[in-house]
């Protein structure tokens, strides 16, 4: 009697070999095998007389073999197995490659049910490798009605899957349904069992859906879940409540040389009622690129400092926390603050700070390897939050006796599906606005023949006393992806288009020290055009660059085009955008929609929604997906869905915080953990 746990060496037609192969997949029981879900269906509902089946359709034909015969191509690099099939209304002609054993397999008389679609082939009605089956072998399950597609490596076939989970289908009845009954049932959720049958093996589309529905829930709840232990356990943290120290709030808003937008004052007023309060916050500013999260963070930061309470701001860089530095500096120059810098190869005096724990504290990761630098911070804030990883994050807020509230800021605009599964044990401020005093960057799509104009309107903008980015794919060039490289972009643009203009190289496998000199010679307006590849994506304001040329605009997502455009525009003169395909004009429809988008549309949640409708999450926000792999199932287009396992989640952690009344939901938020390795 099999069992779930059973080795897949028990069934039938599996020996070593096939064994190995399936392990290669992650499949060794019965229950991995049952899990292995089908990413996509054929659908061969349509069956057809052979004189009726239409070209270029996925059709089902029936019919009795007439002929078959193997045989090998002219220059003997491939056999062909050639077949007539016959029905009533008539025959069509059958070829499968590479297969000469079917010549044996298959005989004359054969009766089979044939998947696939028909092709012309001169002049004759031809199926080209299509699936087939005996129709003497019981139950169809590969040719006929919504057949299930499986990832799988060279080694196994979607025959091969197919068979071995129709052996052990009906074991999935055995399976334990960790959901909640109740939560199932006011979801409407069907049970494991019955939607493992249906995803493998559906009678029609409301099967698929249904199972899906269970799967999808199924997978955000896990999440849920995980999000709301996470907040749990912040609620019931104490931490140092700052006084909100309003006259000073007001002078400095006043001292500001511009006026700051209603999404501003809205987060910020959001972040100073949190850190009021006894239990730490934790919230998430997100905002698009030169939208002024920083300055919401200086707010919160000024009435920490004011209470004699310790602020901590960490960068991804130290070219980016000097800059904060030195604006922080410069802002709060009229407030009686303590502002220090602490990075790898700036070491300040940090004694006053850490004698009266107060004041501001910049940094980088230094701020974290110097045990001794924040003995007691009230608050720290991340500057592009997914450059850090939980774990760093929890060594900064394990030196504090009490935990500091938390604030960590992006510039990646994430939609608020997105943000809802992602980031459901945060609070989320946003702000949309851009500051008035910000110019919109004129973005333009550069083909081959308006290439050299492209490069001459940036020889004019450096002689007016501008700078430029240049951003490849790739640093070195390759043969097989045909795509622009930093290296060989350098090379050419230095000696044949831009001669006698100070140039540099910038990529990610350089040493730190030589990525910051770099940095920090465009900075001073010494380099004139530099030639990077992604590194230059987040953080540091260049005022004086304002023009950005993106080649190879089709590797990479809106979002993160939105990301790089925002690298200029940051002074007071007007910037530039020029997006050029690899491929010159020859876009594809979707390519170009992307990048009519990106020339349109200046708003990165406007163009965030529209690169998850067009590439999907994975792609997009892989960087701050920690612990958060793609879903297989559940779309982030569910908002409805999504809400529902965040009300749900809510609901069991509020009435069962431990989960000791839930031994299975327990088990298999250990077990999902485990597999996704959260930090």
């Amino acid at each position: 009697m099999l069992s779930l746990n059973a080795k897949l060496q028990n069934l039938n037609r599996v020996g070593e070999s096939t064994a190995a192969s399936l392990k290669k997949l992650g499949l060794e029981s019965i229950s991995d095998l049952l899990f292995y879900l089908p990413f996509r269906y054929e659908n061969y509902d349509a069956m057809a007389s052979i004189d009726t089946a239409e070209i270029d359709t996925p059709v089902n034909i029936i019919g009795q073999i007439e002929l078959i015969q193997s045989r090998r191509t002219m220059n003997r690099r491939m056999s062909l197995t050639e077949a007539l099939v016959r029905d009533d209304s008539g025959t069509i002609k059958v070829l499968w490659f590479n297969q000469p054993y079917l010549a044996k397999s298959l005989k004359v008389g054969d009766y089979l049910s044939l998947a696939g679609k028909i092709t012309e082939k001169n002049g004759q009605a031809t199926m080209l490798a299509p699936i087939y089956e005996k129709l003497n072998n019981g139950e169809l399950i590969h040719t006929q009605g919504l057949t299930p597609i499986y990832s799988l490596n060279a080694d196994v076939t979607q025959k091969q899957i197919r068979g071995l989970i129709k052996q052990v289908v009906d074991l999935s009845s055995e399976l334990e349904d960790w959901i909640p009954s109740d939560i199932a049932k006011e979801v409407g959720l069907i049970s494991l069992g019955s939607a493992i049958k249906k995803i493998h093996f559906p009678e029609n589309a409301e099967d698929i859906k249904l199972a899906k529905q269970h799967f999808g829930f199924a997978e955000l709840f896990l999440r849920q879940l995980k999000s709301q232990i996470s907040r749990r356990e912040i609620q019931l943290s104490q931490a140092p409540e700052v006084f909100f120290n309003e006259e000073a709030t007001k002078n400095f808003i006043a001292s500001l040389p511009f006026t700051i937008t209603n999404d501003q004052k809205k987060s910020a007023w959001e972040i100073i009622k949190d850190i009021a309060k006894f239990h730490p916050m934790s919230r998430l500013l997100q905002g698009d690129v030169g939208s002024g999260k920083t300055l919401v963070a200086v707010i919160a930061l000024l009435n920490t400092a004011l209470d004699k309470k310790l602020g901590v701001l960490m960068a991804p860089t130290e070219i980016l926390a000097t800059q904060h530095y030195n604006s922080i500096k410069k802002l709060l120059a009229d407030f009686p603050v303590e502002i220090k810098l602490l990075t790898r190869n700036n070491k300040s005096d940090l004694s006053k700070i850490r004698d009266e724990q107060a004041g501001i504290l910049i940094g980088t990761h230094a701020i974290i390897q110097d045990k001794a630098a924040i003995p007691n911070p009230a608050l720290i804030v991340v500057d592009e939050q997914h450059r850090f990883g939980v774990r760093q994050r929890q060594k900064l807020k394990i030196k504090s006796s009490l935990m500091p509230h938390f604030l960590s800021m992006t510039a990646t605009p994430i939609p608020r599906s997105l943000s809802l599964a992602i980031y459901g044990d945060l609070d989320i401020s946003v702000i949309k606005e851009k500051p008035s005093n910000r110019q919109n960057i004129i973005t333009k799509i550069v083909n081959e023949e308006n290439r050299t104009a492209a490069y001459k309107f940036i020889g004019e903008q450096i002689k007016l006393g501008r700078q430029a980015f240049i951003v490849c794919p790739l640093i070195d060039p390759s043969d097989k992806l045909g795509v622009k490289s930093v290296t060989q972009e350098y090379d050419k643009l230095s000696t044949e288009i831009f001669p006698g203009i100070k140039m540099a190289v910038l990529h990610g496998k350089m040493k730190a020290d030589e990525k910051d000199a770099i940095m920090a010679g465009f900075l001073k307006n010494e380099i004139k055009i530099l030639v990077a590849t992604s590194v230059i994506e987040v953080g540091v304001d260049f005022p004086n660059a304002t023009i950005m040329l993106i080649e190879g605009v089709e590797r990479f997502g809106l979002a993160q085009l939105h990301q790089f455009r925002g690298r200029v525009g940051r002074g007071e003169h007007q910037s530039y955008c020029f997006l050029a395909p690899n491929n010159g004009s020859k876009l594809s429809e979707k390519s170009r929609t992307r990048l009519e988008a990106m020339v349109k549309h200046q708003d990165g949640f406007y163009l965030a929604e529209e690169d998850l409708k067009l590439r999907g999450a994975g792609e997009i926000y892989g960087t701050i997906q920690s612990g958060f792999p793609e879903l297989k199932i559940a779309s982030l287009f569910d908002y409805e869905l999504i809400k529902k396992t965040k009300a749900a989640a809510e609901k069991l952690i509020a009435a069962d915080p431990e989960l000791k009344n839930h031994p299975l939901v327990k088990k298999e938020l250990g077990a999902w953990e485990k597999t996704i390795h959260l930090e």
